[in-house]
């Protein structure tokens, strides 16, 4: 049964009483005062600008795009607890509107010559590799800072993110320009997190919820009816994704390499015209010239761009073969990822590349 969502008088005083708490917790891991005011502030104003779906569908003085577009939405929400088996509760069955394209903007930094993140550890979310901010100019303030230490920063702003079932996540307006699967297809993602969650591991966490994604959306084209989505956007990103990864490998490679810090940077840069040639033969002989990634592509490039590639898809193979051998049962598979998810950290890697390079690992079994 879902639970009636509180006032928000009531929501506010129960934030009132453990904010302290909180931010006596997080201050005493040495972080700034400032830093967390704002994602309290943030928090707080997107709980406060919550409505029920239902309502917003049903006032006639709404934007009549915005109540069809919400009304498709929820069917999507009631398939995901439904079929999916993904939480039954009041996320995503509320709608915010915060005036602002993103909810948040977050900051990924790593030294020049490395792909490690520089990681961030929050009491509840563990450690994760980014910092985000409410604020764009707070993030560009960040941004600069790191990039006066010689760091190699990248800002990206985010439609949407879970607060891993602490609160009733709401369908955000940032959310709304999409078509009414990617929306869905976002829905599948973010109620995956509050399904499962591992501290301190964003690889394993972020594959996981993208498998649920992938898989729940063939689910959702078959359940209405729909042809397999082969289109050609996806097949270009899938392709597009597997240059920047290769490219990741190969800088992996060049930084360890004992060179001289000039010699370093310089094959650097080459690795990144190498990114840059490849794509644009690709864009041209197979993709008859679509330009969907030029922008990204011709922007100034470092080490923290790619970072949100590899944190989304490293271990999707490995959900694909664990879903396949759970005989595509969601409750089966989904504890078969908390089994993996106990593992000590070495060791779920250690499963996960077995389970990436198994030859189930290819397809899902149509169900």
């Amino acid at each position: 049964m879902i639970r009636p969502l509180p006032s928000l008088g009531l929501l506010d005083r129960v934030f009132r009483v453990l904010f302290p708490g909180v931010m006596f917790l997080l201050l005493n891991g040495c972080s700034s005062v400032s830093y967390y005011r704002q994602l309290a502030s943030g928090q707080l104003q997107l709980l406060r600008a919550r409505e029920p779906v239902c309502e917003v569908i049903a006032d006639p003085t709404r934007d009549q795009k915005l109540r069809a577009h919400l009304a498709q939405s929820q069917k999507a929400r009631t398939f995901a607890s439904q079929q999916l088996r993904l939480p039954d509760n009041q996320s995503y069955r509320l709608y915010a509107d915060i005036g602002r394209p993103y909810v948040v903007w977050n900051v990924f930094v790593t030294p020049e010559f490395s792909l490690t993140p520089q990681n961030h550890c929050f009491p509840i979310a563990g450690c994760v590799a980014y910092r985000g901010y409410y604020s764009q100019s707070a993030a560009r303030g960040e941004a600069a800072l790191q990039r006066l230490q010689g760091m190699d920063v990248s800002i990206g702003g985010v439609e949407a993110y879970s607060t891993l079932g602490w609160f009733n996540d709401p369908i955000l307006n940032s959310m709304m320009g999409w078509g009414d699967e990617r929306l869905a297809t976002l829905i599948f993602h973010e109620l995956a997190h509050q399904r499962m969650y591992v501290k301190d591991d964003t690889e394993f966490n972020e594959s996981f919820a993208t498998f649920v994604e992938q898989e729940g959306t063939r689910q959702w084209r078959a359940f209405r009816n729909l042809p397999p989505d082969n289109n050609a956007q996806a097949r270009q990103r899938d392709q597009f994704i597997e240059l920047v990864l290769d490219t990741r490998s190969r800088l992996e490679k060049l930084y360890a390499q004992p060179l001289p810090a000039e010699q370093m940077r310089q094959r650097k840069a080459a690795e990144f015209e190498r990114l840059r040639g490849e794509y644009r033969q690709m864009r041209d002989r197979q993709w008859a010239g679509d330009k969907r990634y030029d922008a990204w592509i011709n922007a100034p490039m470092n080490n923290a761009r790619l970072l949100p590639f590899g944190l989304y898809d490293q271990w999707v193979p490995a959900f694909v073969a664990l879903f396949n051998q759970a005989g595509g049962d969601w409750l089966k598979f989904y504890a078969a990822v908390e089994t993996l998810g106990a593992l000590p950290l070495e060791e779920r890697k250690t499963a996960l590349k077995a389970l990436s390079g198994s030859a189930s690992a290819h397809q899902p079994k149509n169900q």
